[in-house]
């Protein structure tokens, strides 16, 4: 095998670890951000779960973070919890950058 061919699998194998990495990132992220607005909805823990849970779930019907964003924000409004769409953005960016923490943290333990 060439130094090239060496080379090209190196840089698929990083990029699987990476699309890994932002997969998983994103998936607590969504987790975190459920679980806060939970918290926000005066949920108990079980349904905190659930409702971040459905969170999670919310990011596979299109691509991008506006299903995500579409789902609160109707689960705002249903639930008369006044916060706005740029709130939400803002602690959606704050729990990226937890999440990815926690995740690099957990994978340094392992």
């Amino acid at each position: 095998m060439t130094s090239f061919d060496d080379r090209q699998k190196a840089f698929e194998q990083k990029y699987k670890i990476d699309q890994e990495l932002d997969f998983k990132v994103t998936a607590r992220r969504n987790k975190l951000l459920g679980l806060w607005l939970a918290k926000q909805f005066g949920l108990n823990d079980s349904n905190a779960e659930q409702y971040a849970k459905s969170v999670v779930m919310a990011d596979f019907e299109k691509p991008g973070d506006d299903d995500v964003v579409e789902k609160v924000m109707h689960d705002c409004r249903e639930r008369r919890v006044s916060i706005s769409e740029h709130l939400i953005r803002k602690q959606m960016q704050e729990f990226k950058m937890l999440a990815k923490q926690q995740i690099l943290q957990e994978q340094n333990k392992s």
